[in-house]
């Protein structure tokens, strides 16, 4: 296992525990501690889903931080947010603090249910560590052909 996540919902003792627990299991087996992710807030979720349907009021870039902190304290290695939010968590978490990125749909591509979303090459730019790009090659007629064409544009091309 290279990365796994948890939810940073599930607050900081559980965080804290998953980060000890890995740790620990990792050394014992004497292998590489995988990197260890806290998901924030779905990139399916805007501002009125937050508020109306999940109850929280903060606005979404700030609850978004504010789980990144939290994930940082309890001594994740990184978290799962949208490109929307990472230049804000760059400046709360640090550049060496991973962030993955779903929601990435290359250019012309359908948004589906996703509501924050960019392109491969805008967020690297902002620097994400790790893309999810899951039904616009998963979904095509020609997966390898789109994948060459999200390279294409990684590349900036």
């Amino acid at each position: 296992v290279y990365i796994f996540n948890v939810h940073t919902s599930g607050g900081y003792e559980m965080m804290k525990a998953a980060a000890e627990a890995t740790k620990k299991t990792s050394l014992a087996l004497g292998i590489n501690k995988p990197i260890i992710l806290g998901v924030t807030l779905l990139t399916s979720i805007n501002q009125e889903i937050l508020e109306k349907e999940i109850g929280i009021k903060k606005g979404l870039e700030e609850q978004v931080v504010h789980l990144a902190k939290l994930a940082k304290a309890a001594g994740l290695d990184g978290v799962v947010a949208s490109s929307w939010e990472i230049k804000e968590i760059r400046k709360a978490c640090g550049e060496d603090f991973v962030i993955l990125t779903p929601g990435i749909r290359p250019a012309g591509k359908s948004s589906d249910d996703q509501k924050r979303v960019m392109t491969p090459q805008e967020a690297i730019k902002l620097g994400a560590d790790f893309l999810v790009i899951g039904r616009p090659i998963r979904n095509a007629s020609n997966p390898v052909e789109v994948t060459k064409e999200v390279l294409r544009e990684m590349e900036g091309n």
